[in-house]
């Protein structure tokens, strides 16, 4: 069934909320045949994930997608057969009001952040009564059956498993970015918000008898790195080294690119929501930097995720990486933390594995809406 869709993201301060929004309507046209027009109110943010777009266009395609300024001055259209309110961003009341006169019927859909707290799964799919006799069905993302899935392509786990195979196709990867690999190194990635455990953990990083090639793709962490150096400015191509650390700072680079980055690496640190779930899908072990929420509300969520994720490991290894997490959020001493992970390496390896593969079974999120769509119908 071909329908229409309208994907409204509204741009907060970082890039998942455009991150997701952006795969999800690719995915829509190039898996399911959907004609998808996505609304960004911030088009720089889009064009850092996908550089041939236009910042300044009002209206352009990239990708079989229909990509349209979202515009304080709204000029109403005629609404898709499903509207998507991405994150609870607040619709134009002009396009809500049109969805009530429509003649045919709009499926009015609040994508919500993901999360793995319990009671996300008696919220999903639920319907809300809107003035105007409309319905707002609550749709959420998620990790268990009575949800809604996670964003996954068609064939994601597969493609990943043979570039982790092929040691030419990494090294190739690598050296576009300007990355050499040296013989026994290990490969970090560090992507986050600004953290006061960063200099602890590059101390820990430095002191160890394993060499460590951090590569950090250009952020907000920058400003912290650049103040553990002691150097005046950082930008993509700079290399240090302090002992058994060397760093090298990376531009920011299109979806797929930073995909394949995070299969080449062996750990990664990870913010937010998008590229928290790309480095669960990478099958490697996981550090992630929760978006921090007014009342430490993001702290839940925190819990819930580890809650589940930590199933089925030992009672050591569980602990380790718990107290990593944890350090991590918190902004605390990273020392201890990541000295504990060291012997329990092996494992969290294989489970990584486990957890991802135990996911990918279940329906994506992509495929999920379009059959709640039709449910609906």
């Amino acid at each position: 069934m071909r329908a229409s869709w309208e994907i409204f993201c509204s741009v907060v301060d970082n890039y998942g909320d455009v991150g997701v929004t952006w795969r999800l309507g690719r995915q829509l046209v190039a898996e399911h045949g959907q004609r998808v027009r996505l609304w960004v109110d911030d088009l720089a943010a889009l064009v850092r994930l996908c550089p041939e777009a236009d910042a300044g266009a009002a209206r352009q395609w990239q990708a079989g997608v229909e990509i349209c300024r979202w515009s304080a001055d709204w000029q109403p259209v005629e609404p898709a057969d499903v509207v998507i309110e991405a994150f609870a961003c607040q619709l134009p009341e002009a396009h809500v009001a049109a969805m009530a006169d429509c003649r045919r019927r709009v499926l009015w859909l609040n994508l919500e952040y993901l999360s793995a707290e319990d009671w996300v799964g008696g919220c999903h799919g639920l319907p809300s009564l809107q003035p105007g006799g409309l319905q707002k069905f609550f749709f959420f993302p998620g990790f268990t059956a009575d949800t809604g899935g996670l964003l996954r392509e068609r064939g994601l786990i597969e493609r990943r498993q043979a570039f982790q195979a092929d040691a030419a196709a990494r090294t190739a990867f690598l050296q576009s970015l300007g990355v050499t690999v040296l013989s026994g190194e290990r490969l970090i990635s560090l992507f986050a918000y600004e953290n006061a455990a960063l200099p602890g953990w590059l101390d820990a990083l430095a002191a160890e008898t394993v060499p460590t090639l951090l590569l950090v793709p250009e952020g907000r962490i920058l400003g912290g790195l650049q103040r553990w150096l002691g150097v005046p400015a950082l930008a993509a191509g700079d290399r240090h080294r302090r002992g058994a650390l060397r760093i090298q700072v990376l531009p920011f680079v299109r979806q797929e690119a930073y995909d394949r980055l995070l299969w080449c690496c062996e750990f990664n640190a990870v913010r937010g929501e998008d590229s928290f779930l790309r480095a669960q899908w990478a099958g490697r072990p996981l550090l992630w930097q929760i978006y921090p929420q007014a009342q430490g509300a993001h702290w839940d969520k925190l819990e819930a995720f580890l809650a589940l994720y930590l199933e089925g490991l030992s009672p050591s290894a569980a602990d380790a990486l718990q107290g990593l997490w944890r350090a991590w959020n918190a902004g605390q001493a990273m020392g201890a933390a990541w000295s504990a992970l060291a012997g329990e390496w092996p494992e969290l390896r294989t489970h990584a594995e486990r957890w991802c593969d135990r996911q990918a079974v279940r329906p994506d999120l992509a495929a999920a809406l379009v059959q709640f769509y039709a449910d609906w119908l």
